[in-house]
C-alpha cells in the first residue's frame, strides 16, 4: 500500500514540475473527452428523438432545459467545490484534509439531490408551464423528465465524484469512467426510443442506467487501496467548515447553471410569443450546439484547475500565469472555430437535429446571428475558471454572473422588443462581448495582486 501511495504522490507532484503545455495537455485531454462524453448524453437524445419522434418532441425537450440545468447546478456546487478544495490541500501536502472533504462531498451529494428530486416530483406540472410548456409540448417535457428523476443522483455522482478523481492525479481514469456511460447511452437509446418504440421515455431510461454505469465506476475508484484520497471513516458527517469551504468555490459554476436555468426561461416564454413552438425548438437546437463547444472549453477549464489551484497553493506563480495563458489561447481557437460553423454553416448543423422544414429554417437564423460573438466565450469561461481555481469565489460568482445573468437578461427583455424574435438572437452576441471585456479588466488587475502578494511572501 505504501508503495501505491507513493506512486500516487509522484504523479500528483508532476503539477508542481511538469512542463505546463505538457500538463495541460495531460490533464485536459481526458477532461474533454469526459465532458464530451457526458454532452453526448444530451445530444445523443435530442438526434434520435428530433429524427423519430418529431419537432414538437425536440420543443418539448427544450423546455426541460431549466430543470436539467438546476439538477446540474446542485451537482456542480458539490463536484467542482469539493474538487478545486482538494487541489490546494493537496498543494499544501494535507491528504487527511482531502479525505475529509472527499467524505463530506458524497454526503452532501446524497442529501442535495433527495431535495430537488422530491421537489421535482412534486411540482413538475405547474413548474414546466411556467417555463413555456405548451398544451402541444407539455406531455413529452413531462414524461422525459418523470423518466429521467430516478437517475439524477447517479448523474450527481458520476459528475461530483469524477472532478475529485481527476484533481487528485487520475485525469484518464477519470475520463474511462465517463466513456463508458456514454457508450452505454449510445447503445441503449435507439434500442430503447426505436426497437421497444418508448419515444421520448426511452431516451431518459437509457440515460438513467448509463449514468448509473459511471457513478459505479467513479466510486468504485475511491475505495481502492491505491487511490492518494479515498472513502475513509468518519469522514462523512458534515462538518460545516468543510461544507462551507466547498460551497464559496463551488457556487460560482453553480450559479452558471442555475442562472441558465431561469434564462432559458426568459427565452422559452419569449421565443413562444414571437414565434410560437417551432422556434422554442430552434432554441434547443441552439443551445446543444452551443453546449458542445463550451463543453471542450470547460474541459480545458477541469485540466486545467488542479494545475492551478496546486500551483496557487505552492506559490509558484510564473507556473500559474503559463497554464492560463496556454488554456486561453486554446479555448478562444475553439470557440472561434465553432462561431465560424455556426454563422457560415448552420443549414448543416439543423439538418443533424431535424428533417422538419420550418424547424431547419428557424435554426438556420437562429445560429447565424447568436453564434457571431462566439469566438470570445472561451476567454470568459477560463477566466472565471481561473478564479474558481484559486479559491477566489467573489470574483468568480461575479463573472458566471455577467455573461448570463447581469447583461444578457437585461438585452433579453430589452431587444425583442425592437428586433423581434431576431433580438432574442442578438441578444447572445451582446452579452458575450460585454462580459468578456469585463473579465480581461479583472484578470489583469487579479494578477498583479498574485505577484505582490508572493513576493511579499518570499520577502
Amino acid at each position: 500500500m505504501d508503495n501505491n501511495i507513493a506512486n500516487s504522490s509522484e504523479r500528483l507532484a508532476r503539477l508542481a514540475s511538469a512542463p505546463v503545455g505538457r500538463l495541460l495537455w495531460d490533464y485536459s485531454l481526458p477532461a474533454v473527452v469526459g465532458m464530451l462524453v457526458m454532452s453526448l448524453y444530451n445530444v445523443i437524445d435530442r438526434i434520435f428523438i428530433g429524427q423519430g419522434v418529431g419537432p414538437e418532441a425536440i420543443a418539448g425537450l427544450a423546455i426541460t432545459f431549466p430543470l436539467m440545468n438546476l439538477a446540474t447546478a446542485v451537482g456542480v456546487l458539490v463536484g467542482v467545490g469539493s474538487s478545486a478544495r482538494i487541489s490546494i490541500v493537496l498543494g499544501a501536502g494535507d491528504r487527511e484534509q482531502a479525505n475529509l472533504i472527499l467524505g463530506n462531498a458524497l454526503t452532501l451529494t446524497f442529501v442535495n439531490a433527495a431535495v430537488y428530486i422530491a421537489l421535482f416530483a412534486i411540482f413538475l406540472e405547474p413548474v414546466l408551464r411556467a417555463f413555456g410548456a405548451s398544451d402541444a409540448t407539455l406531455p413529452y417535457a413531462r414524461d422525459f423528465i418523470l423518466y429521467l428523476l430516478p437517475g439524477l443522483l447517479m448523474t450527481n455522482l458520476a459528475y461530483g465524484l469524477n472532478n475529485i478523481m481527476r484533481a487528485s492525479g487520475y485525469p484518464s481514469r477519470a475520463m474511462f469512467t465517463m466513456l463508458i456511460g456514454a457508450l452505454t447511452n449510445l447503445l441503449l437509446a435507439p434500442l430503447f426510443i426505436f426497437v421497444f418504440g418508448m419515444g421520448i421515455k426511452g431516451a431518459a431510461i437509457a440515460t438513467d442506467i448509463a449514468m448509473g454505469v459511471s457513478a459505479v465506476f467513479v466510486m468504485a475508484h475511491f475505495f481502492r487501496r491505491d487511490s492518494l484520497v479515498r472513502f475513509t471513516p468518519r469522514t462523512y458527517a458534515l462538518k460545516w467548515p468543510v461544507v462551507l469551504s466547498i460551497i464559496s468555490i463551488g457556487a460560482a459554476p453553480a450559479l452558471v447553471n442555475a442562472a441558465a436555468c431561469f434564462i432559458n426561461v426568459i427565452i422559452n416564454t419569449t421565443l413562444y410569443r414571437y414565434g410560437g413552438d417551432n422556434a422554442v425548438g430552434a432554441a434547443g437546437i441552439f443551445t446543444t450546439y452551443a453546449s458542445l463547444l463550451t463543453t471542450i472549453v470547460l474541459g480545458i477549464c477541469q485540466g486545467m484547475q488542479p494545475i492551478v489551484g496546486y500551483n496557487y497553493g505552492a506559490g509558484s506563480v510564473g507556473r500559474l500565469r503559463r497554464v492560463y495563458l496556454i488554456a486561453v489561447g486554446v479555448s478562444t481557437l475553439i470557440t472561434a472555430i465553432g462561431s465560424l460553423v455556426g454563422t457560415c454553416f448552420p443549414e448543416s448543423v439543423a439538418a443533424m437535429f431535424t428533417t422538419d422544414t420550418l424547424l431547419q429554417q428557424n435554426t438556420v437564423r437562429a445560429l447565424s446571428l447568436s453564434m457571431m460573438a462566439f469566438s470570445v466565450v472561451g476567454f470568459q469561461i477560463i477566466t472565471t475558471a481561473f478564479f474558481q481555481s484559486i479559491g477566489k469565489a467573489s470574483q468568480s460568482i461575479f463573472l458566471s454572473l455577467t455573461r448570463q445573468v447581469l447583461f444578457l437578461i437585461p438585452l433579453l427583455l430589452v431587444m425583442p422588443d425592437r428586433f423581434g424574435l431576431d433580438g432574442v438572437w442578438l441578444a447572445f452576441p451582446s452579452s458575450d462581448i460585454i462580459a468578456t471585456a469585463v473579465a480581461l479588466l479583472m484578470v489583469v488587475l487579479q494578477f498583479k495582486i498574485i505577484e505582490r502578494s508572493f513576493k511579499k511572501k518570499s520577502c
